[in-house]
């Protein structure tokens, strides 16, 4: 009797088990089937990340669309893809690509900076640019820091300051391409460029970008005094990018400083050359400037007035190694210290009104 009990509490137990599993499975069948999807489908962005490590671009956006298909929550995959349109400059694409990165997980600060790149570099959807920039100032992630194993407090402020700057960047793209009836517009979008500049610089100081940026919009403000401390600071955060000394140059040029506007362009002529980045067209017109302000500078009381306080040079700092002329360490500093020296420093540092 017991063993006929023991077997038919067996059978009846069995039953309820299948019974439960067979609700569940009925009412929970859409969540399962749903977990099985996404786990094919993050198989399938694996897949794709491998492709993209063996820059394999075609086989890329096959899994990525198909694991996308699988598992659209994928914010990760969706910011990828948009990167790789970016390359290859679909750029409507890599915008519906950080859209839907976005809107699985509306905190992703990088998906909303390259989108709003795309909006203001490549797109010219300028106030669609600055949404995004001015949403990420505004997300507050948590700052973690474990001593010797993990900090992402430089990353948190770093992505809070290059938001800024591209915000002043959009800006000055659009006061310089407003239309011809909104134009007086442009000193006002400057002016919140320049106001963007400062905030980044706030967060980062050592930030070279922003100061010649920020240059620039002073400078096409007819601020020149605030635009040659800028380039100077520039100047001396990146002495070796040609850039800031050209634009200061052209700034002192206008201002009739044709000494310190030789200066500047003669560091911008030897670095311009050394630039991989640099064509024959940009080359050759800071040469024909050079020749310009040096004509000019030689004719002015400015060139006399030198002359006479001219004082003989003192060691060159040249070497001679191996039947060649180079020069020694000495030298070297000195040759990056003169980089350095911003010519009109003095001149735009006077508390006067240009």
């Amino acid at each position: 009797m017991k063993r006929f009990l023991r077997k038919l509490f067996s059978k009846v137990t069995l039953i309820i088990l299948v019974c439960i599993l067979a609700l569940l499975a009925f009412f929970f069948w859409g969540w399962i089937e749903k977990q099985a999807m996404k786990v094919k489908g993050m198989y399938y962005i694996y897949k794709g990340d491998q492709a993209y490590s063996q820059d394999n671009m075609a086989k890329t956006l096959d899994y990525y669309k198909e694991g996308l298909r699988l598992y659209p929550e994928h914010y990760e995959a969706w910011f990828n893809l948009g990167n790789i349109y970016a390359v290859y400059e679909d750029y409507y694409s890599a915008v519906d690509a950080y859209e839907h990165a976005i809107e699985h997980n509306p905190k992703f600060v990088m998906a909303r900076m390259n989108l709003g790149i795309v909006y203001s570099e490549d797109l010219g959807f300028f106030d669609e640019a600055i949404e995004q920039f001015d949403t990420v100032t505004q997300i507050r992630l948590l700052k973690l820091w474990i001593p010797f194993v993990y900090s992402n407090v430089k990353s948190v402020k770093g992505n809070r300051s290059f938001a800024y700057y591209n915000k002043g960047v959009a800006l000055r793209k659009k006061a310089l391409y407003l239309p011809l009836e909104r134009k007086y517009l442009a000193y006002k979008y400057l002016g919140e460029a320049i106001e963007a500049y400062q905030k980044s610089i706030k967060i980062i100081k050592k930030n070279y970008d922003a100061y010649y940026n920020k240059a620039i919009a002073h400078h096409l403000r007819g601020e020149y005094r605030e635009a040659g401390l800028d380039y100077c600071k520039a100047i001396q955060l990146e002495p070796m990018k040609f850039e800031a000394h050209y634009n200061l140059a052209v700034l002192l040029r206008t201002l009739n400083r044709y000494r310190d506007s030789a200066k500047e362009l003669e560091k911008a002529a030897l670095l311009i050359v050394e630039s991989p980045d640099s064509s024959q067209l940009q080359t050759t017109y800071i040469f024909n400037l050079l020749n310009e302000v040096s004509r000019k500078f030689i004719t002015s009381d400015e060139y006399y007035t030198e002359k006479l306080t001219e004082e003989p040079a003192g060691n060159t700092g040249y070497t001679y190694v191996n039947g060649k002329i180079v020069p020694d360490e000495e030298f070297d500093k000195a040759i990056l210290q003169n980089f350095k020296t911003c010519a009109g420093f003095e001149y735009f540092n006077e508390d006067e009104e240009y």
